[in-house]
């Protein structure tokens, strides 16, 4: 077993990227998973802001044009093995801004679903999901980075 491997059994670091939206997911992401009362620390996974540490990537909030080549630049630097989750239904699938319209028709400035973005391994719905909902979805991800070689 390599070193990488070794570390990456010890602690997973997921990386939050918030894109844009009403901010419930991000409360339900950090605040809620890092209380004592979900401490997702106690688990072995632990937040980071450096995508060079990422194993996973958590994505939340809508994928407005301002974000989208900073998420792609995000996901290229995080190494491999990773995994993308995909929480609230705002990365699913757009949620009310997808179809907002506005002075010009439909808006076209937000991009949904994520996936038609970047690989997506896990989807977490909910506006907002439950923090139990999302660290089940980090969990089910894990073994595409556990098991790599």
């Amino acid at each position: 077993m390599t070193l990488k491997a070794t570390a990456r059994r010890n602690a997973i670091h997921a990386m939050l990227f918030y894109s844009g939206g009403c901010n419930g997911c991000d409360i339900e992401a950090v605040n809620a998973l890092l209380s004592p009362r979900y401490d997702v620390e106690q688990y072995k996974v632990l937040w980071t802001w450096n995508p060079r540490e990422a194993d996973v990537l958590v994505v939340s909030g809508i994928i407005a044009w301002q974000m989208l080549e900073p998420l792609k630049k995000f996901y290229a630097i995080i190494p491999e093995p990773k995994a993308v989750v995909a929480i609230g239904s705002c990365p699913i699938n757009g949620n009310v801004y997808k179809n907002m319209v506005g002075d010009i028709g439909v808006n076209e400035e937000i991009f949904a679903p994520l996936e038609s973005i970047i690989p997506v391994d896990v989807k977490v719905p909910g506006c907002p999901p439950r923090p139990e909902d999302i660290i089940a979805g980090v969990v089910k991800a894990l073994p595409k980075i556990l098991e790599a070689p």
